[in-house]
């Protein structure tokens, strides 16, 4: 199985510092994070965003692929998380990842595609990467 790489940069304190960060197939380089991209509202990227991003990508994926096996005929599924960083004793912790998901999926009932989406927040490997963080769905079939 691949091995997938990403790297990053920081040059300089930490509010005033800035970084760039890149990804090994090219699609993300030299794009720029800082303090104000993290914890106010600067321009740039930061690791939670990206985390998001992953984790949404992942979920979707895995949801689709399990349904697909399942038999079912799958549309689209749109997923979107919303990561918490909070100020935990002296430093920060993503505290929690909102997953809101979408898919529209011919032949389902609403228990069976809960069930689905609930064991894809288990078992996606990039839900398990995150699972010391708390994981709160909110899953919605399309009619």
């Amino acid at each position: 199985m691949p091995v997938r790489k990403g790297s990053a940069e920081w040059k300089g304190d930490l509010t005033k510092g800035t970084g760039a960060l890149a990804t090994e197939s090219q699609v993300l380089h030299g794009v720029a994070y800082s303090f104000a991209s993290r914890f106010e509202s600067g321009k740039g990227t930061n690791p939670e965003e990206l985390i998001a991003a992953a984790h949404a990508a992942c979920y979707s994926m895995a949801l689709a692929a399990g349904l697909s096996a399942a038999g079912y005929k799958v549309n689209s599924v749109r997923t979107e998380d919303s990561v918490h960083i909070d100020k935990v004793g002296d430093g920060f912790a993503i505290t929690q990842i909102d997953v809101a998901t979408e898919a529209s999926v011919t032949g389902i009932d609403e228990k069976t595609f809960q069930k689905f989406a609930e064991d894809t927040k288990a078992g996606c490997p990039v839900s398990k990467a995150l699972a010391a963080t708390k994981l709160v769905l909110q899953a919605k079939l399309l009619r």
